[in-house]
């Protein structure tokens, strides 16, 4: 493709992009130190992608019961903050833009996270999946069903958190209502059965998020807040799709017009879902017309689909995960049709350098 929408610039709110291609949060498992915080190798893994559009950062946890994979990173501590700016500051030194990812587990953990307590969620239904401990992986357990006070205070949890990301000054949040964590749970019937006013009808399923958006709101302006969903996740973290799925997300996207955010951020399908009842299985084209602000879409897209997506106007940003851990120019080696370095996926949450900082550019690769 000779002129690439991919590699146009955007206008987010008040943030100059130089290009529509978004590095996608993914976790890493490399805050590998007793305060769970990003470090020096992090800032350099984000330096070195930030000539995308924009960086959305792995999931950062908002809090200690937030927290469900080994050696993530959290965003609720002065030595967390302190890591953080490290980021920042790198990624602004090349002129890159970042948000941080704002997280929640619920119920995808593990006692062995919190010294032995149970997990939270919004209603005490197991999963049925596994959780990636520090001694492997382990079945998870029925989750402790949250009091509606509790609830109240996991909002303030991510009010707090986005004040330590402005503290850390990352040019905005994103707030992970998708793949299966917290919010997810509370829109899903399959694992919210609550009576109080975050159960039952569409509305009040929502309702954590929205109060969670206006809580936030205090903190940050909503033009630099972004929220993450994905709409047809079906047979992963123990969520399936039902007949109240798709109206709830469209619920959900329809009244994030109200809220002049940075964006909304949309997955397509997981796991193919051709043939599930009452599953959406063109996300973009679903919700494009439904939503009136700045678009991203995430999963499965290369060169020529991200491009296209773009063109057809059902998208205005493409967010890119694993070819971005191979490849940390990849906006670079777009322009100029190059080929990809092959990821190692042995090494995603492995900790260290080895397949973190040491694939090479294409001006590496020149050189040697």
């Amino acid at each position: 493709m000779e002129n690439q929408p991919l590699l146009t610039p955007y206008q987010l709110g008040n943030l100059s992009l130089k290009n529509r291609v978004v590095m996608a949060p993914m976790t890493r498992s490399r805050a590998d130190n007793p305060d769970n915080a990003a470090t020096e190798l992090t800032a350099q893994y984000y330096r070195q992608r930030a000539s995308a559009g924009l960086i959305i950062t792995e999931g950062t946890q908002v809090s200690p019961q937030g927290v469900g994979y080994i050696n993530t990173p959290g965003i609720y501590s002065e030595a967390q903050v302190k890591g953080w700016q490290l980021v920042t500051e790198a990624v602004h030194a090349k002129e890159g833009k970042i948000f941080a990812q704002l997280w929640h587990v619920g119920r995808i953990s593990h006692p062995d996270f919190h010294n032995g307590a149970l997990p939270v969620a919004p209603s005490a239904i197991n999963p049925n999946d596994k959780a990636f401990t520090p001694l492997g992986f382990k079945d998870t357990v029925t989750p402790r069903a949250l009091e509606t006070h509790e609830v109240q205070a996991i909002v303030q949890d991510f009010k707090k958190a986005a004040a330590n990301a402005v503290q850390a000054n990352f040019d905005g949040v994103e707030l992970h209502a998708s793949n299966g964590y917290l919010f997810h749970q509370f829109f899903s019937k399959v694992s919210n059965q609550r009576t109080d006013q975050y159960g039952g009808s569409i509305e009040n399923r929502a309702r954590f998020l929205f109060e969670t958006l206006d809580a936030v709101k205090e903190v940050i302006d909503l033009s630099r807040v972004g929220v993450r969903l994905n709409p047809s996740l079906h047979g992963m973290s123990g969520i399936t799709v039902d007949e109240e799925t798709i109206p709830t997300f469209e619920y959900i996207v329809k009244r994030l017009n109200d809220y002049n955010l940075a964006y909304v951020h949309l997955s397509e399908p997981f796991t193919p879902v051709e043939g599930v009842p009452y599953a959406v299985t063109e996300i973009a084209k679903h919700f494009r017309p439904l939503y009136n602000g700045t678009l991203i879409i995430n999963k499965g897209f290369n060169q020529e689909t991200g491009n296209q997506i773009i063109a057809d106007g059902l998208a205005d940003l493409v967010a890119f995960g694993v070819p971005f851990i191979a490849n940390p120019d990849l906006p670079e080696r777009f322009a100029q049709n190059a080929g990809l370095n092959t990821p190692d996926k042995n090494t995603f949450y492995a900790g260290g350098v080895n397949g973190y900082v040491d694939y090479p550019a294409l001006t590496e690769v020149a050189v040697n």
